[in-house]
């Protein structure tokens, strides 16, 4: 369970979390996260990579509430208003019969505030996402990135103090994808949000981060802790510069490790 921590500068505390299910036929346990330890600061952009099954998205699930460690902490600090966090999936999630302006304000109205002032509060959101003059569509109208853009402004409407993306732009074709880095970085910057985002594409782990985290093949552990030296503002440009691709290199090796190690356990390769 999240609780309350004291240090003004860190917003997320993780201790020790480990993940262990219990397959209900054969009894036999199985240990997705062991030893699992991370510290988020304020502001930052933090973006969890490693191979595939490793536990990168259990571990998010465990930060929002949605799954229970079978030991460990985390710690969240309390929000001034608003959640201690919000979760971006990697498919829209959004309501189909409502518009993009009830979807956006559809959080506030279940925390208890009135329709007419949600919706007062999730225009500025709509308009900082790029969506302006599309509050009355419906998601079949929208485009892939139009949608995940409308997912964005709902999780910011609630103003959370952790943004948690869980693959969220993995169904968009790769130019919309890289678009919507692009805009994520714009609008992490103007919101002034802490970001834990989960991705399986290096280069966007390098391009939107401040560090990434490197995990270990499951049970997922922490590899690597890579601080991304890399000015900001960022365009994308900068993915074809030397000390971005040496980024790339560097994180990859590390992922290539883990698989091999992966496969031999299991008999492969």
């Amino acid at each position: 369970m999240a609780v309350e921590m004291a240090a003004k500068d860190l917003i997320m505390s993780a201790k020790g979390i480990r993940v262990e299910y219990h397959d209900r036929t054969t009894k036999e346990a199985f240990l997705a996260l062991e030893s699992f330890d991370l510290d988020v600061v304020e502001g930052e952009f933090v973006t969890i990579v490693g191979p595939s099954g490793c536990g990168k998205s259990t571990f998010l699930k465990v930060v929002n509430g949605l799954l229970r460690a079978s030991a460990g902490e985390i710690k969240l600090k309390a929000a001034a208003k608003g959640r201690d966090d919000a979760m971006v999936f990697q498919e829209s999630a959004l309501f189909p019969w409502y518009s993009v302006l009830d979807n956006v304000a559809y959080g506030l109205v279940c925390a208890g505030m009135s329709k007419k002032d949600a919706r007062e509060r999730a225009k500025p959101m709509i308009r900082l996402v790029g969506l302006e003059g599309f509050g009355d569509k419906y998601p079949y109208q929208l485009s892939g990135g139009m949608q995940q853009r409308a997912n964005l402004a709902r999780a910011l409407t609630v103003d959370p103090g952790l943004l948690l993306m869980d693959e969220p732009f993995a169904a968009l074709d790769a130019q919309t994808r890289e678009i919507m880095q692009s805009e994520l970085l714009r609008i992490w910057d103007q919101a002034k949000k802490t970001v834990l985002f989960i991705t399986h594409q290096i280069d966007e782990a390098v391009y939107l981060s401040d560090r990434v985290i490197v995990m270990s093949a499951r049970p997922g552990r922490i590899l690597a802790d890579i601080r991304i030296d890399l000015p900001r503002p960022r365009d994308l440009h900068v993915k074809r510069t030397p000390p971005f691709v040496a980024y790339e290199e560097q994180i990859w090796e590390l992922i290539a490790s883990q698989m091999k190690t992966s496969a031999s356990q299991f008999g492969g390769g």
